[in-house]
């Protein structure tokens, strides 16, 4: 693939979506031969796993990948010969480097699903842009909400974790780093903090758009309504957590302007970008979405599927073809009102629940992705679980890193999550080691990170 810059990539978003279906479809095609052709010739890992692929293949012969797999043989995936994974975990060290590049070409993402085996990815000027255009173009779902938003000065807050390389705080950083005169119209604020310095932050700075993680944004409902938080977005837009349909309207109600949200990963950036129909299009110019069941075969439109198969089309540096994503996803292919030609899904998104603590008679509220955040970086973890009960007592499920012993990875993990808690206003708590391991529901089958089994 050539070098493609954000002007560019704008406008191949842009002319895509004017196109028939056959020229879309052969636009697709084109991608997919060029990207195997390169990663075969490139990456040591594709040219092994593609020896007996045809030349005249089809997208379902070519095996499919997961993280944990792609993780083992990091240095042959990548198509950068140079690069090595304790190249980039040497730059991750440093926190200052978040929103830099490495070596002065990429910049380094990281993530952790329910496994708790983390991915790290890096991404090129051409990857970043390709990402740009389709936020550029396709983010909006109403041409009226990108037209009060620019009116009211562009200005945007991000409710992330900021202090890991994760997507949209890299993505933030990144460009306050490339374009400094947009600090006043651009800026994150931490997730980990208390809610009152959230809410001084978000009166001071007084976005137009506010981003961030549902369960986090819902917070805030309550500080508006109480008077504390004194804001006027004219849109909000949610990602990385299921939005349900009473969340998103309590939100509209609360700060009286349109609420949309998107289906995002690290691997692929934004997947799918949410219609006024509340549907989310695949932006199938750049990625192939495959929903698949549990042993890696096609689900028809219509069905649930247990996984799906992710192929980004725009990354080169470090492919990701057929990548499982244990996403569940509905299909559709039948055309949808708001005129996007594009398929579209529904989606089961994560859904930790948010969780309360009492300290001497107050009620203090707690997101799940802040205690998510500090669990994750307990390193002698493989994968955790935190169940919240009443009067503060928390029961902490844990499975250990190799190597490490159970215990030692318990007492770590409980002195990180009694720091953070700390930094909340909770001192008096009480953190239990349970005998059990991390598991999905039994009803629903979905895995949590943070239970709240509080009465409600």
């Amino acid at each position: 693939m050539k070098n493609i810059g954000i002007l560019r990539a704008m406008k191949l978003c842009k002319d895509y979506e004017k196109l028939g279906e056959k020229e879309r479809q052969a636009i697709c095609e084109k991608r997919l031969r060029e990207l195997v052709e390169y990663v075969r010739a490139n990456s040591p890992y594709y040219k092994e796993l593609y020896k007996e692929v045809p030349s005249d293949f089809s997208l379902k012969d070519l095996p499919a990948t997961d993280k944990r797999t792609l993780m083992k043989c990091w240095d042959d995936w990548v198509c950068d010969r140079s690069l090595t994974l304790a190249q980039v975990e040497r730059f991750m060290e440093d926190k200052n480097n978040i929103g830099a590049k490495l070596d002065g070409k990429y910049l380094v993402y990281t993530t952790s699903g329910s496994t708790g085996n983390p991915l790290v990815s890096v991404c090129d000027k051409t990857a970043n842009n390709v990402m740009g255009g389709i936020s550029a173009v396709r983010s909006f779902a109403r041409k009226e909400d990108l037209k009060a938003f620019m009116r009211s000065g562009s200005k945007s807050i991000g409710v992330f974790a900021d202090e890991g390389f994760y997507l949209g705080n890299t993505s933030i950083r990144s460009r306050l780093r490339s374009m400094p005169w947009k600090r006043k119209q651009m800026a994150v604020s931490s997730a980990l903090y208390p809610i009152d310095r959230i809410v001084r932050q978000l009166n001071e700075f007084q976005p137009a758009m506010i981003g961030g993680y549902p369960s986090n944004l819902e917070l805030l409902i309550d500080e508006a309504r109480e008077g504390r938080l004194k804001i006027s977005p004219v849109i909000i837009m949610t990602g990385g957590e299921y939005l349900s349909d009473a969340l998103r309207k309590k939100l509209a109600e609360t700060f009286r302007c349109y609420v949309q949200t998107s289906y995002s990963c690290t691997e692929g950036g934004t997947v799918a970008c949410e219609c006024t129909r509340q549907h989310f299009h695949i932006n199938d110019d750049w990625l192939i979405v495959e929903p698949v069941d549990s042993n890696g075969a096609p689900v028809p439109d219509g069905v649930r599927s247990d996984k799906i198969l992710l192929t980004n089309l725009y990354n080169y540096t470090q492919p990701f073809i057929r990548y499982e994503v244990t996403d569940r996803v509905i299909m559709h292919h039948e055309p949808c009102g708001c005129g996007t030609p594009s398929p579209w899904i529904e989606l089961e998104g994560r859904t930790d629940d948010v969780t309360s603590f009492t300290e001497e008679g107050k009620t203090i509220r707690i997101a799940p992705l802040p205690i998510y955040a500090t669990l994750k970086e307990v390193h002698e973890l493989r994968r955790f679980q935190v169940l919240v009960h009443p009067e503060n007592r928390i029961e902490l499920r844990i499975e250990e890193a190799e190597g490490v012993r159970r215990a030692d990875a318990f007492e770590i993990a409980k002195g990180r999550l009694e720091e953070y808690l700390k930094t909340q206003g909770v001192t008096h708590v009480t953190i239990t080691f349970s005998e059990e391991p991390p598991r999905q529901d039994a009803g629903s089958g979905k895995f949590k990170h943070i239970v709240n089994r509080q009465k409600r």
